[in-house]
């Protein structure tokens, strides 16, 4: 009898995956057999029905059996394109079969095979033609027929690879522990732990589908939903010892050249609110681009300072933690405010320096990136946490910087405005504060969706803005070209920019593949208008400030999602003058000019949120996967609305008879969160 199969093995454990193939499945985070049974997959495609040729139907997938009729025929059109192509036929007809760069297949289909296909049937001139179809050997046909499941993939893992090894790894049972038990399941009607990753991996029908991913999405909600809940829980009920005293802040904002908004002024109200309270303040506030979160972060460190505590202030990005040091302490310096920064780039005797003076108190706010979590890194008495673009970090990346004092406040802000409801569950953790309005004099920026055809006179336009001493960004998709993407990169735009269209102007370019010394040289160079336009990828997204910068075109444009594009657009219109967004896309598809268009019409960073999610889903909320926001396997926070609803409702009537999860009914749950979000759940619980 076949022993079950251990979840815990390294992925090489399987049979078909050599060291080669192991690293390729690192790369989608397929480490060990659970890794790889816990990689659902993305969409299925019916073959149930086995269909004969004469049975296609135009724009339809057919799944048949065929012989060929001759062998495969290699052309070369060009350096980068083979074409490959047969016919094959049954009884009923023949069809056309054509593949792109897949050589191998000239040695795999010789005249008279017989095999099992798989494609998309378009007929051209009355006659049934398939690109790139999946070939199957005919014995495969009682793994294929069915509902098949379709995978993410990434280079050098095909579709087939992947099927077949998740069918090696079910071949050898695995089994895993179910956190809920029957009672539990029958109450919230949920089926087994086992049936449901078996029935989304090999589903026999679309309603055992449905069942399955019902199970699997509720898990990681209310997973997710309990573990904000006992986090949160965990600063209710302290009689926090740090209660800040009521302070003036007239003296700061003396200092401004400009009024707060109402917005703003509402939301450090709710800040003082907080820190006065004798409850731990869990503040998210959310505004959007340019609204004025900074100047809000900085009264609630003067309010930390002036009671005496030490405020640290965590940005993604070495270039946006530079610009909120140049900024704050320009201001603090005048209120005998010592600021100080930290950052890969500072060197190694002014890091030890810093600590040295953290440590002594001597130093009142440090401002840094990841490098602030360090172990090196010591305060005396931190009273007040601040994390900037929340979601670029995770709860464990918050929680290691607010454990390195005792009692911390946290503040955390995000210019990606989400839904409030949305947001409200997403960040269970914390209250929720919106800056709702836009400082006076700042003038809408203008947004146009254009095809290539138009660019001679764009390239004019952006050397008018330049004469007039004005600034220009272009942002790409990708740092080199690839190949099988059509997508203009870095490098290749910033050659043709410098060597064609704008010789006689200084063009710099930027990715985040560059040293961060050679970033912030370049960034620098660009803030001091000693660069004319910068070329680069989305390193420039977040919170850069060059009030001088009026243009920013944004090459394949329909590849962004709206709020990446949003805050994209956000770097110009900081300044007096009129600036303008060049969407640039050749999809000709209905859905991207639709989004393209709403781009165009709105300026409303919540009515674009809104937006995204309907038309991306939350998968891609920012552009790309970050790690604030879980990366959930399967739910679709838009989609999986009503059952968030529903996991959250029953993880809160967990936690209000059991809040640390300390009853023996609860102890599979308890560490179930401790293995998923770290120790930090374990200090809460015990």
């Amino acid at each position: 009898m076949m022993e079950t199969l251990n979840l815990e093995n390294n992925i090489q454990y399987l049979k078909g995956v050599g060291p080669t193939k192991a690293a390729l499945l690192n790369n989608l985070g397929i480490y060990t057999i659970k890794d790889l049974i816990e990689y659902y997959p993305r969409a299925y495609e019916d073959r149930t029905k086995l269909k004969k040729i004469n049975e296609f139907i135009d724009g339809e997938y057919a799944l048949f059996i065929a012989d060929v009729a001759r062998d495969a025929k290699l052309q070369r059109i060009r350096k980068n394109l083979a074409i490959i192509n047969t016919i094959v036929t049954d009884e009923t007809g023949n069809c056309k079969m054509t593949w792109f760069n897949q050589k191998y297949i000239k040695e795999r289909l010789k005249e008279g095979n017989r095999y099992l296909f798989y494609g998309k049937v378009i007929f051209e001139y009355g006659r049934p033609c398939i690109e790139s179809a999946t070939i199957y050997d005919v014995s495969q046909i009682d793994k294929i027929q069915g509902i098949y499941p379709i995978y993410s993939l990434t280079a050098g893992i095909t579709q087939n690879y992947l099927f077949k090894l998740m069918s090696n790894a079910y071949e050898n049972k695995p089994l895993v522990q179910d956190i809920f038990n029957d009672e539990f399941r029958k109450v919230h009607n949920l089926c087994e732990i086992n049936y449901a990753m078996q029935n989304v991996h090999f589903p026999k029908t679309f309603k055992a589908v449905e069942i399955a991913r019902r199970r699997l999405i509720f898990e990681e909600l209310f997973l997710f939903q309990l573990a904000l809940m006992v986090i949160k829980n965990s600063g209710l009920g302290i009689e926090k010892e740090n209660k800040y005293e009521n302070v003036d802040i007239t003296p700061f904002l003396e200092l401004l050249p400009f009024s707060l908004t109402n917005a703003q002024l509402r939301v450090i109200e709710e800040i003082r609110k907080d820190l006065t309270s004798n409850k731990l303040m869990n503040r998210l506030v959310q505004g959007d681009v340019g609204c004025g979160k900074t100047m809000v972060a900085a009264v609630a460190i003067y309010m930390a300072v002036k009671n005496g505590y030490q405020a640290a202030l965590m940005a993604p990005t070495t270039i946006l933690a530079n610009q909120h040091y140049e900024e704050l302490s320009n201001y603090f310096s005048k209120l005998g405010i010592k600021t100080e920064i930290i950052t890969s780039s500072t060197t190694k005797k002014n890091k030890e320096r810093i600590v040295e003076l953290l440590k002594k108190k001597e130093i009142d706010v440090i401002i840094g990136t990841h490098s602030l979590i360090e172990d090196n890194i010591e305060f005396s008495n931190l009273g007040l946490v601040i994390t900037d673009e929340q979601h670029r970090f995770g709860v464990k990346q918050r929680m290691k910087l607010t454990n390195k004092g005792n009692q911390v406040d946290t503040l955390v802000m995000t210019a990606t405005p989400i839904p409030r409801t949305l947001a409200i569950m997403l960040y269970g953790d914390l209250d929720l504060s919106i800056i709702d309005e836009m400082p006076p004099g700042r003038t809408p920026v203008k947004t146009y969706a254009i095809t290539d055809n138009l660019e001679a006179r764009l390239n004019n336009f952006l050397k008018k803005h330049i004469d007039e001493g004005r600034q220009v960004y272009v942002v790409c998709p990708l740092v080199e070209e690839n190949e099988e993407l059509d997508l203009k990169s870095v490098e290749s735009l910033y050659e043709k920019y410098k060597n064609e269209f704008f010789k006689s102007y200084k063009v710099e370019f930027l990715h985040g593949k560059m040293k961060n010394k050679e970033k912030d040289e370049i960034m620098q160079r660009f803030k001091n208008n000693e660069t004319n336009i910068l070329i680069s990828t989305t390193v420039i997204e977040v919170g850069i400030s060059v009030s001088n910068a009026t243009v920013m075109v944004i090459e394949n444009a329909d590849r962004f999602g709206l709020a990446a594009l949003h805050q994209l657009r956000g770097r110009v219109g900081r300044g007096a003058y009129e600036s303008f967004c060049i969407l640039k896309s050749n999809n000709k598809s209905l859905k991207a000019r639709e989004r393209l268009k709403i781009m165009e019409k709105s300026n409303n960073g919540f009515d674009i949120a809104e937006k995204d999610l309907e038309l991306r889903g939350p998968g891609d909320f920012f552009g790309i996967r970050q790690s604030g926001l879980p990366e959930f396997k399967l739910a679709n926070l838009l989609k999986d609305i009503n059952v968030l609803k529903d996991a959250q409702s029953v993880a809160k009537e967990i936690i209000n008879t059991d809040p640390n999860l300390t009853t023996k009914e609860n102890s599979v749950l308890k560490r179930t969160l401790i293995e998923k979000f770290g120790e930090q759940i374990n200090n809460i619980t015990t």
